[in-house]
């Protein structure tokens, strides 16, 4: 009955937090073109840093993804990754220096000699000392493996669901094979490199409960270093295509899953993030911008956080290479924040890594949270999402972990909404690169 309890509790204040944190960033993410000439933003050199490069290809487009992302195609790629290592060079000479690598897509390791090259001219112009790399399970070969050996130091491999019936509607069981074929791929990639994380998806319309404990059992069984369990998220532009493949989402039993993931998990792991596990103390996750509040981004479509700035890069694949070849960063719209919208954000980042430094955010802002977030603290507070206190520190409960899942839910489906708007203003010739195989949506996007 006390469990059922909290979960209610938890559950009432889960549905006001979404609603309030869905039109906050709603309103926040209204982004303005740049005005020519731009000037990109010096870095501070008491600031550290992430370097993130986008590689937008995928040898096919999966329903439910919203990232900037295009059908692969050899020639386009390779000129795409020299645009992207020429980028480099310019982030270089700004003065930029960094310790993290982080290459998200799309698929970075669809051209594995222009990955390694690209990854080469990254240690060689910065202070990288760690690089994590997504990819997807076909691409767990001893051949990639061996060339990415001494140069990624995480791996995270997107599997989304260990169930037949769900990747067949997921369009993955063609490409990557059945569960059981995936688990045994994963199993052989163990160890190669220093860590491998599985990311996953779940509350997936026709899951079940069942299905998701054969999901967790076969997380269990991996022996992967780390898992990222994602609620399933939508946006606009894959809307239609995620109802006709997966269905609609069913928003009701997310926090029910959430709580089977989290007692399941820990035979094995433990909590690194609010939707991320580990088994070691490993501090590489898949949410780089909660580990480092400012960032680079490159390549098309990448987002840089920087002196309280959003800056969009074009999400245009021509674009992208014109600015570049011009000696031009290729940013095409941006937006400022406020102080208070900057310590809402440090708020929420801090606090999805499990605690945020309250010496720091005084330090950084000239004002407590408690007083400069009255009104989040005060929320936080009655929904009881803080453990004992401690006057460097507000650590989350670990019962309270959902209320951020939640926050970064909301946060990344209004992330998804900026990125709609970037690929409606696609070229025509482009936008049936990026387009998912679903005559309805093909038509309204076009």
């Amino acid at each position: 009955m006390k469990d059922e309890l909290r979960s209610f509790r938890q559950s009432l204040f889960s549905t006001a937090l979404a609603e309030v944190i869905n039109k906050i960033t709603h309103k926040t993410f209204r982004v303005e073109p740049v005005q020519f000439p731009f000037q990109y933003p010096d870095p501070n050199l008491n600031n550290k840093y992430v370097l993130y490069a986008h590689i937008p290809f995928c040898e096919s487009l999966c329903p439910y993804c919203s990232f900037n992302r295009f059908v692969f195609n050899e020639d386009r790629t390779r000129s795409y990754f020299k645009a992207l290592r020429r980028e480099f060079h310019m982030v270089a000479d700004k003065g930029f220096n960094f310790e993290t690598l982080y290459i998200g897509g799309g698929t970075p390791t669809v051209l594995i000699d222009e990955l390694t090259e690209t990854i080469d001219l990254a240690k060689s112009l910065f202070s990288i000392k760690d690089v994590s790399c997504e990819t997807n399970p076909n691409h767990l070969t001893p051949e990639i493996l061996g060339e990415l050996k001494g140069r990624v130091d995480r791996m995270s491999v997107g599997v989304q669901s260990f169930n037949d019936k769900l990747l067949k509607q997921m369009s993955r069981y063609d490409k990557f094979g059945s569960g059981e074929q995936v688990l045994e791929i994963i199993q052989n990639a163990v160890g190669i490199l220093p860590s491998l994380n599985i990311d996953m998806i779940y509350n997936l319309p026709d899951q079940t409960v069942d299905m998701l404990y054969q999901d967790l059992d076969y997380i269990n069984r991996s022996g992967a270093e780390q898992t990222t369990f994602y609620p399933l998220m939508s946006a606009p532009s894959v809307k239609k295509a995620m109802d006709r493949t997966l269905g609609t989402i069913k928003q009701d039993r997310e926090i029910e899953y959430f709580q089977i993931i989290t007692e399941e998990l820990s035979k094995c792991y433990k909590p690194a993030s609010a939707w991320t596990f580990s088994k070691n103390d490993t501090n590489m996750i898949d949410e780089y911008i909660v580990q480092y509040e400012e960032y680079v981004g490159t390549g098309s479509g990448a987002f840089s956080y920087l002196n309280g700035k959003l800056l969009v890069n074009t999400f245009s694949l021509g674009q992208y290479e014109k600015s570049i070849n011009s000696g031009k960063f290729p940013v095409y719209a941006q937006k400022s924040f406020s102080k208070h919208d900057r310590m809402r954000y440090r708020f929420m980042m801090e606090l999805f890594d499990l605690s945020l430094d309250k010496k720091k955010f005084i330090n950084d802002y000239g004002i407590s949270p408690e007083l400069g977030l009255f009104f989040e603290m005060l929320f936080m507070n009655i929904a009881g999402a803080f453990g004992k206190k401690n006057s460097n520190k507000l650590i989350l409960k670990e019962d309270s972990r959902y209320l951020l899942v939640v926050m970064m839910r909301e946060f990344f489906a209004n992330v998804n909404v900026l990125r709609d708007q970037a690929r409606f203003a696609l070229p025509k010739e482009e936008k049936l690169m990026c387009l998912v195989n679903d005559k309805l949506y093909h038509n309204e996007f076009v």
